[in-house]
């Protein structure tokens, strides 16, 4: 018996250490024969690694379907058997985790409402405790990554080892073109605080529909995530959650292999050598970029000088709308999307203020 587990667990690393790491599954576990056929489907198309389901299913209002419960563990572990592929199931609660564990469920993972609540998050940790199981916890449901980072350290300190990250999007108010704004700077930051973590993306929350899946999935992979999680189902239309944003396993099969799969680093030396090249002439203007920013920054506190004299207020709303409506202008011909000069000139309007009100606020 010991070798036996010793090997399964070996099994799933082998799948957890897997680049690019696919996941996919229905959104919720509906019926047995649901759950079986898109198991095998999936299985079929020869790119998924790990089955995925819902079980129990947090919703944002009271009537709607809410998972079918652990009766629905069962149906993943024939879906396992049936297949050959690790399952893996969202948990919320201590007793979500017990039940996952009971039915060898082989990965789990926290969702994005869970994440956002530390009590919620340290029970599913202590439930965890000396468990050796992945873990994989989705982003907070708003862009709080001290939530994110918080809710992955309450599980290191139960001595879990193998924990991934999940970029599922965030909300952001008036948002229409995604269900979640991708926001994608967020979990490139969270890349920066876990270097050597599994961060995967998914597209089926950040999209909230089929259409765009693709266009996600290749960004993600552009950007160097480490696998994908995408809902799949045999019958999308008729799902009972989720149903705009599902496709047939059939469809995620050919949307995989449409993919253009990209690595982080190549032996290549010609391409290396140019690389190099260019990085070293970014340095240069990088540097050149802030000792302009610098000498900005003293004329700004001169400004705040004679503003200080002539009893001035700092903020001139006339002349920093005139600034950025000039700067977007010239942007668009250089460019630059007014996203990114809005932004910019945000910052920079920010640091100059910052400087002018030490100086007006002196002793």
């Amino acid at each position: 018996m010991q070798t036996e587990t010793k090997t399964m667990k070996q099994d799933i690393m082998q799948v957890w250490n897997k680049r690019p790491l696919i996941i996919s599954g229905p959104c919720s576990a509906e019926t047995e024969e649901q759950v079986l056929e898109t198991a095998q489907r999936l299985a079929a198309t020869g790119r998924v690694d790990m089955l995925r389901a819902g079980i129990w299913k947090p919703r944002t209002k009271p009537g709607l379907f809410e998972g079918i419960g652990t009766k629905g563990l069962p149906w993943m572990a024939q879906a396992k058997k049936a297949t050959g592929l690790p399952i893996t199931v969202e948990v919320a609660t201590a007793k979500h985790v017990q039940d996952a564990l009971q039915f060898d469920v082989d990965v789990l993972w926290i969702g994005a409402r869970t994440t956002v609540n530390p009590f919620s998050v340290q029970e599913v940790a202590d439930a965890l405790r000396g468990v050796d199981i992945p873990v994989l916890v989705k982003n907070p449901v708003h862009p709080d990554l001290d939530l994110w980072t918080g809710a992955i350290e309450r599980l290191q300190k139960v001595g879990l080892k193998n924990i991934g990250m999940i970029h599922r999007g965030f909300s952001a108010y008036g948002n229409t073109e995604f269900r979640n704004a991708p926001m994608w700077h967020l979990p490139i930051a969270m890349k920066r605080r876990f270097p050597e973590m599994l961060l995967i993306c998914d597209p089926s929350h950040i999209c909230g529909n089929r259409h765009m899946l693709q266009s996600i999935a290749q960004k993600s992979i552009d950007l160097d995530f480490g696998g994908l999680i995408i809902e799949s189902h045999i019958d999308p239309d008729n799902a009972w959650s989720d149903a705009k944003q599902q496709i047939t396993p059939e469809t995620l099969g050919k949307m995989l292999d449409s993919l253009a799969w990209r690595h982080e680093n190549t032996s290549e030396q010609e391409f290396l050598s140019a690389l190099s090249k260019l990085r070293e002439q970014i340095n240069h203007i990088d540097d050149e970029l802030l000792t302009l920013m610098s000498q900005r920054m003293k004329i700004a506190d001169k400004i705040g000088e004679y503003k200080r004299a002539n009893s001035i207020t700092i903020l001139q709303t006339n002349r920093w709308n005139e600034i950025l409506e000039k700067a977007i202008a010239k942007g668009e011909k250089l460019g630059l999307s007014n996203e990114f000069i809005t932004k910019y000139l945000d910052a920079v309007h920010l640091e100059s203020i910052s400087h002018q009100n030490k100086i007006m606020n002196e002793e």
